[in-house]
């Protein structure tokens, strides 16, 4: 969504336009970014400028984390480093015990400092805590103190509990499968008419390394709309297959689309 929908408070250009014309196509939006809840996410969105979105159609990396771990233990306890809107998705599942965890938990946002890198680093030591990411960026664009700022991803917060344990984090988010496999269950529940597969649908993201590598690995088409980190006439890495569509924005995808 950042990059591709909007930049900090801010649409982007013809991003709006683009929402309305597939409004009736079954979507959702999945995101790397865990710092907001779902709703917190469609208010912003209904604030700037686009229809507001069902918080069923929001996927975030703290609401799959929230969701992955429940699924590994009913009733986990946990130790979380983030901003408010990953604690608000795990409380939903588990239950936070600083002294007692069964998993240490890394967001992005606000949060992190030396007494909670100490409380974090001894349960993974002690406890045998599992080191958890909701995502492997190392950098975010966004907005802070009113500019575009490049900030630290969840890769980068992640890397002192890392580096203190020698454990090697679960990583949640793009481009690992979940966030995917979620979206396409929520296909399933807004169309019981159709039997989507992956190859049915189409991933659009501005990050090669992220959105579209881990779309291409499940077989679902991508669209890389050059608005974000990944500007017009950069070269793709050379790793990747080039995406279904590259485009320069919104605006131009859906030309080809129509």
């Amino acid at each position: 969504m950042d990059g591709v929908l909007f930049h900090g408070m801010k649409p982007i250009d013809g991003a709006v336009q683009f929402m309305d014309a597939i409004y009736d196509y079954p979507h959702v939006f999945i995101t790397n970014n865990p710092i907001r809840t779902p709703d917190a996410v469609a208010d912003k969105m209904e604030a700037i400028g686009f229809t507001r979105p069902n918080e069923e159609q929001i996927i975030t990396s703290g609401e799959a984390t929230a969701l992955w771990l429940s699924q590994q233990k009913a009733n986990f306890r946990y130790f979380a480093v983030g901003a408010e809107g990953l604690h608000q998705s795990l409380q939903k599942y588990g239950i936070e015990d600083k002294d007692d965890a069964d998993f240490v938990i890394v967001g992005e946002g606000a949060g992190i400092d030396y007494d909670a890198i100490i409380i974090g680093i001894n349960l993974i030591l002690k406890s045998r805590a599992k080191l958890i990411s909701t995502n492997p960026d190392s950098s975010v664009d966004d907005v802070y103190r009113g500019k575009h700022a490049v900030l630290p991803g969840g890769g980068a917060l992640v890397a002192p509990f890392t580096i203190a344990t020698g454990q090697q984090a679960i990583t949640i988010g793009k481009p690992n499968p979940l966030l995917y496999e979620i979206a396409l269950q929520s296909f399933l529940q807004q169309d019981n008419a159709h039997d989507y597969q992956f190859e049915d649908c189409l991933m659009i993201g501005d990050r090669p390394d992220t959105d579209i590598i881990g779309a291409q690995k499940l077989s679902i088409q991508t669209a890389l709309v050059r608005t974000g980190r990944f500007a017009p006439g950069q070269k793709l890495p050379k790793h990747m297959t080039a995406p279904d569509w590259d485009v320069d924005s919104l605006k131009e995808l859906l030309k080809c689309l129509q």
